[in-house]
């Protein structure tokens, strides 16, 4: 991948060779590490764990995933809250598997019913500053990729459409933001007294070949005034946000178990508490007895993009590394009819496009669909849901006989293939 020129000096950092494993993003997940054994951040870890615990009515088989689940929730919180001083901006990305850094382990950062194939980033902006974000697109440019203002609530302030922003023959591109106008200025994200932070979604469709932009901020104008945060500060700040993670799930979850299970047929779109817009999302949960499956059948309405994930009740996805605990549109394979049937559940059924619950017999889906045609969805967009016995997916009474099928080796190349391609943003290995 050619290097983006940039003039060296003090202010302006270097873009490193990886877009997401910077130097500086190291340095803030090692900060991180210390953060959180902060006194103020162990007593919230441990307060927040209690009233979780205590308001989620998890089944037996969620308990068992909660600590795993709760380290990354908190991580992420200690993640992104220590970079959220806009005359400080850095970029920072916020939902990452564990991995090592200079030989110690920084844990996964999911959280909230993220989506597996998009990196997320944040940079904190203020809307009485001005700043540049420079950076280049890989040559897998990205079928979806959105840069986002947000309020403090995640409403949308202003958004800059990535795969349509102004880009130079070399790759590199410059994103202005500020309260002014455009003014002819290509690439342009408006900001004003709300604006709280510039929130970056590049979607990965097909994870061996799409390319995370290299991000870089710079603020503008005069030099930075008032003091640093202190870390009893940070920490404080830590706590905070490790609450409202914790109620934000919960939220997200308890509203999913609302629902009846086994029902998947509900579509929306969204524009606030952190929704992507002009992205249809379909949502619901499976609960499923021994020798089941749910069966999900999706008609796309034209969308380039859709992805199945699952989610346990804590708001982390599933095994996304060594199991397909979430499929998107390139990594499945379409019925005769261009439509996709999806089986759900923790025993292989031996179809193509199975989606492994990791041995639980209950999750939440989150299906997005997006970048649909000018038109918007076609009217066939669709997604259904329904239990099937796994007796039954070789006669006619599960509907499934013509649904593509593989072999156990066909199976273990699909893994080894989805393990190399999500190692691209993630250089430095998983870690367990």
């Amino acid at each position: 991948m050619p290097s983006l020129p940039v003039t060296v000096t003090p202010e302006r950092p270097v873009l490193t060779d990886h877009p997401v494993a910077t130097a500086e993003q190291h340095e803030h997940e090692l900060a991180a590490l210390e953060l959180v054994a902060h006194p103020t951040v162990k007593a919230a870890y441990a307060a927040v764990a209690a009233t979780w615990l205590g308001r989620a009515k998890a089944s037996s088989a969620m308990l068992e995933r909660f600590e795993a689940a709760f380290e990354e929730v908190m991580f992420s919180a200690a993640i992104w809250s220590s970079n959220a001083d806009p005359l400080r901006p850095k970029v920072t990305c916020i939902t990452r598997l564990a991995h090592e850094v200079d030989g110690l382990r920084v844990p996964g950062t999911r959280w909230g019913i993220d989506n597996p194939d998009t990196v997320y980033r944040t940079i904190p902006i203020s809307g009485d500053e001005r700043y540049e974000i420079r950076g280049r697109v890989g040559p897998g440019r990205m079928t979806e990729n959105y840069f986002t203002l947000w309020d403090a609530q995640m409403g949308t302030v202003d958004v800059l459409d990535g795969r349509r922003m102004h880009v130079e023959d070399d790759g590199s591109y410059v994103i202005t933001v500020d309260a002014d106008p455009a003014g002819g200025r290509p690439n342009h994200v408006r900001s004003g007294p709300t604006a709280h932070e510039l929130y970056i979604r590049d979607v990965l469709l097909d994870w061996a070949c799409d390319d995370p932009n290299h991000i870089e901020v710079e603020r503008l104008g005069g030099p930075t005034t008032g003091p640093e945060r202190t870390l009893d500060e940070q920490a404080e700040a830590a706590a905070a946000m490790m609450a409202h993670f914790a109620d934000f799930t919960g939220k997200l979850s308890h509203g999913m178990y609302k629902t009846e299970p086994n029902r998947f047929a509900l579509a929306w779109q969204a524009d606030h508490t952190g929704a992507m817009r002009n992205q249809v999302y379909v949502a619901g949960r499976f609960l499923l007895e021994p020798g089941q499956a749910f069966v999900v059948d999706v008609s796309d309405g034209g969308a380039e993009y859709f992805t199945v994930p699952l989610s346990n009740v804590w708001g982390t996805t599933l095994d996304i590394y060594d199991r397909t605990g979430s499929l998107n549109k390139a990594q499945s394979t379409p019925n005769a009819d261009g439509t996709f049937t999806y089986v759900i559940g923790p025993d292989d059924p031996g179809v193509a496009n199975w989606i492994d619950s990791d041995g639980l017999r209950e999750g939440i889906l989150t299906l997005r669909m997006a970048e649909f045609g000018a038109g918007g969805p076609a009217q066939d967009l669709a997604a259904r849901g329904r239990v099937v016995d796994l007796a039954d997916l070789d006669t006619d009474a599960a509907g499934l006989t013509d649904v593509p099928r593989v072999t156990a080796t066909e199976r273990a190349a699909q893994i080894d293939v989805r393990r190399e391609g999500y190692l691209r943003r993630l250089p430095e290995g998983v870690s367990r």
